[in-house]
């Protein structure tokens, strides 16, 4: 029930001027944001420390590169088969019922890895991890339409996004470090010891989260009723100023921009997971051979790409303009790659190198990630921004098979770099030949 004093609140005049809804979706912001964030680097370094896990297990089971390739693909495969019911099931159960469900389920299958054995156990095991992980990230971005809107939802969606490099910056030296110090603790290999450690603490943020947070603004008690009905209004605003809603699943298949925004999410997704996946493999390449020091170089294309993240989004926001943002971002990145492929160098040159091709895709993130949740809208938006994510799943499963196999083929990563940087330039024509451009208006002020 509202009580009096709430009512008043309501009509206060204050309630529509900017400076009060900076207030109020800064509240919302720093009240949602570090936990969800918390729980994506956690997703992330569990999804991608078998970059760092490699480096043990590969010689330890006899596994060539193609099988790393077909285990590190094989997880889009779970994932993306159970992407979209995931989503649809945050609709009727919630966010909150739903991140611990993943959550808890990731955090064992992670931590399942430390009994890996054979090949056929590796791609079994990464299936799980993705069945299991499936839905966080879409139902994270769907989470964010419900409080933020669109004109605010870029930067927001930066710093959410700013856990991808959160997550290299302190998983490489963390990583490095079991490997080189810990092996042979309690009986176990490093790379088992790196599983268990990884796994484990997802389990319990997933139980933090639940109690935590709050399913929609109409639940949040530490919102008042002024602050509710401005978050309200905001929200009906980007829904009646979109003409474009589509009011079944099957209306976004039928939309050009689902596959344009999916082929983009793609190029997106595979800079990140390149970075991920392949980054101390190629230092390592390099002549480094201490995996703490292989940690520490790894670390800093995520540390310049939570910067560009960050400085990207806010200007995105600024001007209200996603489209050449994403595009440029993936240009610059795609250079990068292309001089790995093309000079080869030493260890200096190659970071150097890879910070460029990796900060970049970072900050074409926040932007990007808007797009989906802008340009589909409507009553199927959960099945529409997953289907984005499943349908750019689809080429994730593809790229590290092809990256395995060409290393296998060449004794070299310098086709798989130039492949990825033919990706990125594509990527980048695409979201600008296929999304319209935005027509809002810049506010003077959004932070």
């Amino acid at each position: 029930m509202i009580t009096a004093r709430e009512s008043a609140e309501i009509h206060v005049p204050l309630r529509n001027d900017e400076a009060f809804a900076q207030r109020t979706f800064a509240k919302v912001k720093w009240k949602i944001l570090p936990l969800l964030m918390i729980c994506y680097v956690l997703a992330l370094v569990d999804r991608n420390v078998i970059g760092f896990a490699r480096l043990g297990f590969m010689s330890d089971l006899g596994f060539r590169e193609v099988v790393y390739g077909i285990g590190a693909g094989i997880f889009f495969v779970g994932y993306i088969l159970f992407e979209i019911p995931s989503n649809l099931m945050l609709q009727r159960i919630g966010f909150r019922k739903t991140v611990l469900r993943i959550m808890l389920m990731w955090g064992l299958a992670c931590a399942s890895f430390s009994m890996m054995s054979s090949e056929t156990m590796f791609y079994v095991l990464r299936f799980a991890l993705g069945v299991a992980e499936a839905g966080f990230f879409p139902g994270v971005l769907l989470y964010l339409t419900l409080w933020i809107p669109r004109a605010r939802r870029a930067s927001v969606t930066a710093l959410f996004m700013a856990a991808i490099p959160i997550s290299g910056m302190l998983s490489g030296p963390l990583a490095g470090a079991i490997m080189q110090h810990l092996d042979g603790l309690f009986g176990l290999k490093n790379w088992q010891l790196l599983f268990l450690i990884a796994g484990l603490p997802a389990c319990v943020m997933g139980v933090v989260a639940y109690c935590y947070l709050d399913n929609s603004p109409a639940e949040a008690r530490w919102l008042s009723a002024a602050e509710r009905q401005l978050v309200d209004d905001e929200l009906k605003s980007d829904d009646s100023s979109n003409a474009n809603e589509h009011h079944s699943l099957w209306g976004a298949l039928k939309d050009k921009r689902v596959y344009v925004l999916a082929f983009t999410a793609l190029a997106v997704f595979s800079g990140a997971v390149a970075a991920a996946f392949w980054v101390p493999t190629i230092i390592r390449r390099t002549g480094v051979t201490d995996l703490f020091h292989i940690g520490l170089l790894s670390s800093l294309p995520f540390l310049v790409g939570m910067i560009a993240q960050y400085l990207v989004g806010r200007h995105s926001d600024r001007v209200l303009e996603r489209r050449w943002h994403v595009a440029i971002c993936l240009s610059v990145s795609a250079i990068g790659w292309m001089l790995l492929s093309i000079l080869q160098p030493d260890t200096t040159l190659s970071v150097i190198l890879l910070v460029v091709a990796t900060a970049s895709v970072l900050g074409a993130t926040g932007p990007f990630w808007t797009l989906p949740g802008s340009l589909l809208t409507g009553k199927a938006a959960a099945g529409s921004i997953a289907l984005v994510t499943t349908l750019a799943g689809v080429g994730d499963v593809f790229m590290p098979v092809v990256v395995g196999a060409l290393i296998d083929l060449t004794g070299s990563m310098a086709a798989s770099q130039a492949a990825y940087g033919v990706l990125m330039l594509v990527g980048a024509a695409m979201i600008v030949l296929g999304t319209p451009p935005e027509t809002g208006k810049p506010k003077a002020s959004t932070h």
